[in-house]
């Protein structure tokens, strides 16, 4: 990055440093000179009051306090000469040459030659301080003359060469020392502010990964400092921003299978009204025509109007049969229809099925066979279980063709028992194997017509069957269709009985086993090839 937080730490240290190495040079460079004067005049007049108090005490000829007075003019680099103005001789002098270019100055102070020569900083009764040139040597001083209180005169005075010397060595030394500052500090600064920069770069990739929805990802540099504050906060973000999503996500998916589940009922309504609408028409339309034909007269004689009578009985009775139907698949699909599981023998049940079907069976001239045992007992509802044997057994009664046979058996399985209806005759389509199981959906409209069939029986086993979880369907032969469905049996059945049974899906009716076979279990449909 061309700008990031690492250059932009490393041109902000360097800098700082060039500031600050510029501004050193500017001081020193105007201010270290009139730092040094300063300094300087207090030396100077500390030197001075030593000195007056020696003479004054009357100690200043003891050893002692001469040496002391040349260190301390040795260590701030002042010359000293004292001159006796009696006699004129020199009593203190910290040169070798007492009557060289000091004792000159001192005499021209003395005599009042050298006062126009400098710029006067300080001024008393007792000395004077200026700023001076030795026209001798071309060298500024800084310059002291005047008398103790013994009444001798003196002259002191430092050179002010030195300190424009110090100045601009310690500019030189500012200079390398600054270059070599910045390139060092500039090095460190650059590997140092990775430290900083690596955990901002993590949490911008966190971040990056957080807006694409990405939420494994975590902040792990850690630290106790803010960078560390900020990243922990990333995590704990991250957590629940992860939660409300996946609530969000939750919620959006039940809204879309509501909506879906809506559109599906009000498909159902729809296509539940047309349908009723539709069985309901013609019934009505017979009993409108029929009493319209009662009330014209326009047939007088006793047997037409018992004909026309039946015909509306007839239609009638259709018509309850249907709503009837409609309410118990109501009740079923809604599951407002409770379920009284208890144990009966479920041969027995189909026997009287039968016995209370033998008009219909009569009128349709078929052969009904029954292969069971003497007994076998189930768990399911016993009036529901009847409701599904009857619908099989009277749509294979409406169906029977050819030998028009029909055969029920009950066969015993290992952890089932099923019970079987077969028909001879017409084999149903494939493309209608699937919708059989459909409200008001008929293979033959004109037969199912013919014996009052409203297409909502087979839906009414389906609803029932669901409602037990076991499994039911249809198989397809070559002279004929069979029904089944299975149930819960009471007891183990035995080795013996399954043996017997176990192939019975592989014999044939007279020669036949292809076909298809339907198996559901509560929603989940599968087609298999037998």
């Amino acid at each position: 990055m061309k700008w990031s937080i690492r250059s932009q730490i490393t041109a902000i240290f360097i800098g700082l440093i060039v500031l600050i190495l510029a501004g050193m040079f500017v001081i020193n460079s105007g201010f270290l000179g009139q730092y040094y004067v300063a300094h300087k005049e207090k030396d100077l007049v500390d030197t001075y009051e030593v000195i007056d108090r020696a003479l004054s005490d009357g100690k200043f000829t003891s050893e002692s306090v001469k040496d002391k007075v040349l260190n301390q003019s040795e260590k701030t680099n002042i010359d000293i000469s004292i001159m006796d103005t009696a006699g004129g001789n020199i009593i203190f002098s910290t040169i070798k040459d007492e009557r060289g270019l000091l004792f000159g100055r001192m005499l021209g102070y003395f005599f009042d030659k050298n006062q126009g020569d400098g710029i006067v900083l300080e001024s008393t009764d007792a000395y004077q301080i200026l700023k001076a040139t030795d026209t001798a040597n071309k060298t500024d001083y800084l310059e002291m003359w005047g008398y103790f209180s013994d009444g001798s005169f003196f002259t002191m005075r430092s050179p002010l060469e030195s300190i424009r010397e110090s100045a601009s060595l310690a500019n030189k030394f500012l200079i390398y020392m600054g270059l070599t500052g910045i390139v060092l500090g500039g090095i460190l600064v650059w590997f140092f502010s990775k430290k900083i920069t690596k955990p901002v770069l993590e949490l911008a990739e966190l971040s990056r990964k957080m807006a694409n929805l990405d939420f494994n990802a975590k902040y792990t540099s850690g630290g106790s400092n803010e960078i560390g504050v900020l990243g922990e906060s990333f995590n704990i973000m991250s957590k629940r921003l992860e939660k409300t999503v996946s609530e969000l996500k939750s919620a959006n998916n039940k809204l879309l299978k509501d909506i879906e589940q809506k559109e599906k009922i009000e498909d159902m309504r729809n296509e539940f009204l047309g349908n009723v609408s539709h069985e309901l028409k013609t019934p009505i339309a017979l009993i409108q025509g029929y009493a319209e034909g009662l009330k014209e007269g326009v047939n007088d004689d006793p047997e037409s109007r018992e004909f026309y009578c039946d015909v509306i009985m007839d239609e009638a009775g259709k018509m309850n049969q249907m709503v009837k139907n409609l309410l118990t698949l109501n009740q079923l699909e809604f599951g407002s229809d409770e379920l009284e599981f208890e144990r009966f023998d479920i041969v027995g049940l189909i026997r009287g099925v039968i016995a209370s079907c033998d008009i219909l069976i009569q009128q349709a001239e078929a052969s009904v066979s029954f292969v069971a045992d003497s007994s076998v007992y189930v768990w399911a509802d016993e009036f529901k279980t009847e409701q599904v044997v009857r619908n099989y057994l009277t749509n294979a009664i409406h169906h029977v063709e050819n030998e028009k046979r029909i055969e029920i058996r009950v066969l015993p399985k290992r952890d089932t028992v099923r019970i079987t209806v077969f028909n001879s005759g017409k084999q149903i389509p494939k493309e209608d194997v699937s919708k059989l199981w459909d409200k008001f959906y008929k293979v033959d409209k004109a037969h199912t017509r013919e014996y009052g069939g409203n297409g909502i029986g087979l839906s009414i086993v389906k609803a029932i069957m669901e409602s037990f979880h076991q499994a039911y369907g249809v198989q397809n032969f070559d002279n004929g269709v069979e029904f089944w469905f299975e149930l819960e049996p009471d007891v183990s059945i035995k080795s013996e009985d399954c043996v017997k049974n176990e192939h019975y899906g592989q014999e044939k009716k007279d020669g036949a086993v292809e076909g298809q076979a339907l198996h559901e279990k509560g929603n989940e449909v599968k087609y298999e090839e037998l």
